[in-house]
């Protein structure tokens, strides 16, 4: 009779183990904002924990976004550049992922691969300064002065008060030689640094 009894509690068990995952499957969007919210106070393995209960087949491009972001706090970069790549799978269009993956070949100093990264997240929103800033980096990388400085001219003309773009178009400068420009894109720097 025991054993009916714990057979019948196990079979419980796991229906309502079931019952629940489909409900809470069944609102990944709210799921979502739970941990986005746990991401964004710092609460990561939970955060992590939470996406790992998602089934794969389930998870949008936001929520590899999410995981590969938080594989990356984990100092786990080759894991992440797999989730941004599953990222990019599910929605070609996200361009958060195209740009965190060129972060991601910046720091490993594969410039040619984060060029390309940044030039399609640039594809889709045309407007995105750090996109542009970090582009001119990975030319900066290469030693490609002419095109680091249009890259961060654009960055500037998308977000006039960053300093490190100043900061960056005046190194480029200073590279090519043209020892004015950068002398006035060090001011512009300095003064910006100033009113923070």
């Amino acid at each position: 009779m025991k054993k009916i009894l714990s057979i019948l509690f196990l079979i419980g068990y796991i229906f309502s183990a079931q019952v629940c995952f489909a409900a809470e499957s069944s609102d990944i969007s709210t799921l979502k904002q739970e941990i986005l919210v746990l991401y964004n106070t710092n609460r990561i393995k939970e955060a992590y924990q939470m996406i790992s209960n998602i089934p794969e087949n389930q998870r949008d491009s936001e929520i590899w976004l999410l995981a590969a972001n938080i594989t990356e706090d984990y100092s786990r970069d080759l894991d992440a550049t797999s989730l941004l790549e599953k990222a990019i799978s599910v929605d070609p269009t996200n361009y958060k992922a195209y740009y965190n993956l060129g972060n991601l070949q910046l720091k490993g100093n594969k410039y040619y691969s984060a060029i390309t990264s940044y030039n399609k997240c640039l594809k889709i929103k045309k407007d995105f300064s750090y996109a542009w800033y970090n582009l001119g980096n990975a030319y900066l990388g290469l030693d490609d002065y002419s095109k680091a400085k249009s890259a961060f001219m654009r960055a500037i003309s998308f977000e006039t008060v960053n300093p490190d773009f100043y900061y960056n178009l005046a190194y480029t400068y200073k590279k090519m030689g043209k020892t004015k420009q950068a002398e006035k894109m060090l001011n512009i720097y300095n003064t910006l640094m100033e009113e923070k």
